[in-house]
């Protein structure tokens, strides 16, 4: 006795095909012995005629290709153990009775889970496994509805679901709730008649008759839960399946379990590559006193979540300080949300930064998130605060003190985790002091203030950064300058460069484009002589200085002229002349 054991390729679905007569018929008109239901399979394609060792196979239309054990044949003897590939069919020639149907669930499971395996393979990917592994099992079990809980961090998620649209609210659900806690699986074979769990949400609202729970265990850790329901009393489940499962949701919780870990070396490895490149590298070009100094405050100020205000001229480079801040700490992986609070109209701007809710406002028509939301577990940088209205900083000084918002139209309050870093170019004490910037939100945003020098302050810093951009702007458009002149080079370090490195990136990119030489010269970067810094003599400098010096010194010790002296290190009468000085301007 011998039978084929039949697989098709599109579904890997098996089939059990006995060979009790001497002559078979194959094709796919009903009424064959080996019926193969495809139309790359002819009606009447082929008989098998019974030789003492074996099969011999004729091929009724000649056309058709068929293999036997990979080779292209017209006819040829079917011996056990021989592999028979027709259209999407693989037939393998059988010694004995093909298994009986329990017998045959389990050889599918097995085989299925050889075939699983060989997935990881190929899919490394967690939850793309998870979505591969729920497929093979609603195949085996017959399910019609189910998912797949996975556990992280004490917290429930949904990795793969099957025919319950969206309505994945059964999570907090008593079933799930028992076999979570006994890690021990569970069939109600009818769950709508079952004194302890007939009302447990999951039944409810997914209007399930019987339900198997069967947890992903790897040595004691609970990956998570197969969740499986029928819904018609004729498909109730039971308890050999339930075993079956259970052996197949072991195996598989091993292959799980390395791809997870798989998953989270690589996750690891991305971000100790990142860190490193954040801890060893510096978009930010310079050595000039100045920028040592932020350099400074970068890696001390970067682990923490300390809010900062960065202040300086507008082209300093304050957002590249603001991601240079965020790419040095924990958040780097989380995300970075930029907004120009100076850009937006004011009626619009609350809704950028704090989101809306659906109606809220003509031109509402739905829901949004804010940026503050969009920067959840990350940092956002709030450019230009010093332009916010008095009303809004109202409201961002709440946040800053709750760590919560309120989308516009909601009453409902969303929790924050976030670093805020803020920038302007403004003197926010003068802005105080007129009454057009809150004092309280100004030392919730300056925990820590740092200072960017302008670029005309940065001496040989100014070369360096037309070097770089020279550079890249040189590739991007495939130039062929090379280099500045030397009077150029000394014309850059005398320019004001009000527009500081904006202006500097600006005026090279155009000129990178325009040049007729390979060295650019002053004309090229526009660097007029009646716009080159202007300098003091000395002696004046000097004086000015000392000027300011000792105004301040008064102001902190509250005008106490004999203080001040001290302070100092002076004699009071030099303080009482500079106050004279004062009186006259």
């Amino acid at each position: 006795m011998s039978y084929f054991k039949c697989v098709d390729r599109r579904d890997q679905s098996i089939s059990y095909f006995e060979l009790t007569k001497s002559l078979l018929s194959l094709g796919s008109k009903k009424g064959n012995d080996i019926l193969l239901s495809s139309r790359d399979v002819l009606p009447a394609h082929a008989n098998l005629l019974k030789r003492n060792d074996g099969y011999q196979i004729n091929l009724l239309d000649r056309s058709k290709k068929v293999y036997l054990n990979q080779s292209v044949i017209k006819r040829g003897l079917i011996q056990i153990g021989d592999r028979l590939d027709i259209a999407s069919f693989q037939l393998t020639l059988v010694d004995g009775s093909p298994p009986k149907e329990d017998q045959r669930k389990e050889l599918e499971s097995l085989e299925r889970l050889v075939l699983f395996s060989a997935k990881l393979m190929e899919e490394k990917e967690p939850n793309r496994l998870f979505s591969l592994l729920l497929q093979d099992i609603v195949q085996i079990t017959q399910a019609e509805k189910g998912f797949i809980v996975v556990l992280k961090d004490k917290e429930r998620h949904i990795a793969a679901a099957h025919n319950i649209g969206s309505n994945q609210s059964a999570l907090s659900d008593t079933i799930l709730d028992k076999v979570i806690k006994s890690k021990e699986p569970l069939i109600v074979s009818n769950a709508l008649s079952d004194s302890t769990f007939g009302q447990a949400k999951s039944v409810v609202d997914l209007k399930i008759s019987s339900v198997m729970c069967v947890p992903l265990l790897y040595r004691s850790d609970l990956i998570g839960v197969i969740y499986l329901g029928n819904d018609a009393i004729t498909g109730l489940f039971e308890m050999k399946t339930l075993n079956l499962l259970t052996v197949w949701a072991s195996q598989a919780s091993l292959i799980l379990h390395n791809a997870i870990l798989l998953n989270e070396l690589q996750i690891d490895n991305k971000n100790l590559r990142a860190k490193l490149k954040a801890t060893t590298t510096s978009r930010i070009i310079g050595s000039c006193p100045e920028i040592k100094k932020v350099f400074h405050l970068i890696s001390r100020l970067a682990p923490t979540d300390l809010s900062i205000l960065v202040l300086g001229e507008t082209g300093t480079g304050k957002e590249l300080i603001a991601k240079e801040i965020h790419e040095k700490s924990d958040r780097i992986s989380r995300p970075f949300i930029s907004i120009n609070c100076g850009a937006i109209p004011e009626n619009l701007l609350e809704s950028e930064l704090f989101g809306h809710k659906k109606g809220a406002f003509t031109g509402a028509v739905s829901d949004k998130i804010g940026k503050f939301e969009a920067a959840h577990t990350g940092t956002i940088f709030l450019d230009e605060i010093g332009e916010m209205p008095m009303n809004l900083q109202v409201k961002l000084l709440r946040v800053l003190q709750e760590r919560k918002i309120e989308r516009v139209g909601d009453l409902k309050a969303r929790k924050l985790d976030i670093r805020v870093i803020s920038a302007t170019n403004k003197d926010l004490a003068e802005e105080i002091k007129e009454g057009r910037f809150r004092e309280d939100l100004y030392y919730r945003l300056a925990e820590v203030s740092m200072q960017l020098p302008p670029l005309r302050n940065r001496g040989t810093d100014i070369h360096d950064i037309a070097l770089f951009f020279l550079e890249k702007y040189s590739k991007q458009y495939r130039s062929d300058v090379e280099g500045f002149d030397l009077g150029t080079v000394q014309s850059m370090l005398q320019y004001y460069w009000p527009g500081n490195v904006r202006q500097l990136e600006s005026r090279i990119k155009k000129a990178v484009i325009m040049a007729e030489s390979n060295l650019l010269k002053p004309s090229d970067l526009e660097l007029e002589a009646s716009t080159n810094r202007e300098f003091e003599p000395l002696d004046i400098a000097t004086e000015n200085f000392k000027q300011n010096y000792i105004k301040e010194a008064l102001e902190v010790n509250g005008w106490n002229k004999s203080q001040t002296a001290r302070v100092l290190g002076v004699d009071p009468r030099t303080i009482f002349r500079y106050i004279e000085k004062f009186e006259k301007e």
